[in-house]
């Protein structure tokens, strides 16, 4: 396959894991495993790990599949694919982690556009601290109104 395939395979990997994480969220983790995502909820936290990262360690396990579904079994696309979601991973636990929670004291001055949209957005995602009436559920991409003053 081209390069330039295999990159465009690569970057709609990433952008479908956008929905992905939106639709675990709402339906997955406010939905039947709501017992695994509760604690990220609460406004006090005992531990440095939740519950709620066994999320990420799922899609590091999809992302590993891939790699060697690609390195073992000759699936070309796996490659990319794999590489598409350790990205997002990467991103996801940048923004959500780092710059959102403060899991690590990085970012704490960023307050351009989309920081500051991204911040609303999971502030407003946070004043529910129950497994319902939730809104905004992505990560990277909210909608337009978290962008407005």
């Amino acid at each position: 396959m081209t390069f330039v395939f295999w990159i465009l395979i690569f970057l709609t990997t990433f952008c479908i894991m956008e929905f992905m994480a939106w639709f675990t969220h709402k339906y997955v983790m406010h939905g039947f495993l709501w017992t695994l995502h509760k604690d990220h909820h609460k406004k006090d936290h005992n531990s440095w790990w939740e519950r709620n990262d066994f999320f990420f360690i799922f899609y590091a396990a999809v992302s590993i599949g891939c790699f060697i579904g690609w390195q073992y079994y000759g699936f070309w696309a796996g490659l990319p694919i794999g590489l598409g979601i350790f990205t997002y991973g990467v991103a996801y636990f940048m923004v959500h982690d780092i710059f959102i929670h403060q899991r690590f004291k990085l970012f704490r001055n960023a307050n351009n556009w989309y920081a500051k949209g991204i911040r609303r957005a999971h502030k407003i995602h946070h004043k529910h601290l129950g497994k319902g009436e939730g809104e905004c559920f992505g990560m990277l991409f909210p909608p337009l109104k978290y962008f407005k003053k």
